[in-house]
């Protein structure tokens, strides 16, 4: 992550709390806390008007910021009821992306409100089953290839640990068997194959456009996979 869009990241980490210590906004982005000090002067240069209290940590001075939207305390909630089946159900990519989009959501919420949320927060917590394998962090960039209409190069590891090269189209995502499926016309095989996302060990999105013109509906494909919907 380059500087700016580190900077930005820290105003809005620092709009989505009410106070942050300079030792959360280090572990958050992974920097010493003498960065930190450096980011958020840098920050305050640029005519963020941050304050301090001690014992609490850094804020944004309230009203800099003019919210966007308004959010019910129920929609603030649900929100972040999804973040634990978004951490328990996705990928690491995913993950980044929804926690940095709440984020910025959490940021134009008054600070009363703000105070509930980290209070629920704190009490919100789930148990993943060791049958969900998510490590990995694929899903963002095949997303973005089915969005795009983009042939992806990969290596894949099959169920006898034999690893291939494949080139394909990606139609769609689907989640099944507690594990997320890559459906995709596959160029060795010469027809639609069914990739399980965590044996996939890496991608390349060539940005080429699809050859094929007439793939088949994704939900006509999901009535050839061995579960009901």
């Amino acid at each position: 992550m380059n500087r700016i869009d580190r900077l930005f990241g820290i105003f809005t980490f620092l709009q989505s709390k009410k106070y942050t210590s300079a030792e959360k906004i280090a572990e958050k982005f992974q920097i010493s806390v003498r960065t930190v000090y450096r980011d958020l002067k840098a920050l305050n240069e640029s005519g963020i008007p941050l304050g301090f209290e001690p014992n609490k940590g850094y804020f944004i001075v309230q009203g800099f910021f003019l919210p966007p939207i308004s959010l019910t305390s129920d929609e603030a909630n649900a929100l972040l009821l999804m973040e634990s089946i978004v951490y328990r159900f996705t990928d690491k990519s995913i993950q980044k992306h929804y926690s940095n989009a709440l984020n910025k959501v959490k940021s134009v919420l008054p600070n009363a409100q703000k105070d509930k949320i980290d209070l629920l927060s704190d009490n919100i917590k789930y148990q993943i089953s060791p049958c969900i394998e998510q490590n990995y962090e694929y899903l963002s960039d095949l997303q973005q290839s089915i969005s795009a209409k983009t042939i992806i190069d990969f290596n894949y590891k099959n169920n006898k640990d034999e690893i291939s090269h494949r080139r394909a189209e990606p139609i769609g995502l689907v989640f099944y068997a507690f594990n997320w499926h890559l459906i995709a016309w596959c160029y060795k095989r010469n027809t639609y194959r069914d990739f399980r996302v965590s044996r996939i060990l890496d991608v390349k999105n060539t940005q080429m456009p699809f050859q094929k013109n007439d793939h088949i509906p994704l939900s006509d494909y999901m009535k050839l996979l061995p579960v009901n919907y």
